[in-house]
């Protein structure tokens, strides 16, 4: 049975407007081959997208008793921040690292097992 695995996709710099068109094909030819990864072994893409830069992101601190503080980006303690992510399923652990190593990235991935939270009625 297969488990669902989330993708966190990490980028020291991220910035798509500063992107040639050669560049974001390039990158978009990578996604592609995991995404094509995914579907050969059997498997299925359950979520996926690139997010906007950290400039267009907002922070939410929670106060104790208070109304949250939002504090737009970019935030000065950023060094690399989250540029998109994958929601896939894969048979093993080894597997969904196998297919995840197939994401292309200038930074790194993180690659999570989903907790699946029963909920008892």
């Amino acid at each position: 049975m297969s488990e669902e695995y989330v993708l966190l996709i990490r980028e020291p710099n991220w910035d798509p407007t500063s992107m040639t068109e050669e560049q974001w094909e390039a990158g978009m030819a990578g996604h592609r081959a995991f995404q094509d990864a995914v579907v050969a072994a059997g498997e299925k893409i359950l979520a996926s997208n690139a997010l906007q830069p950290v400039s267009a992101a907002t922070k939410i601190t929670p106060q104790d008793g208070g109304a949250p503080v939002f504090t737009d980006g970019p935030f000065g303690e950023t060094r690399e921040v989250v540029t998109g992510f994958y929601s896939f399923t894969a048979a093993t652990p080894e597997q969904a690292k196998q297919l995840a190593a197939l994401v292309p990235t200038d930074g790194w991935t993180e690659l999570y097992p989903v907790l699946v939270l029963d909920r008892v009625n």
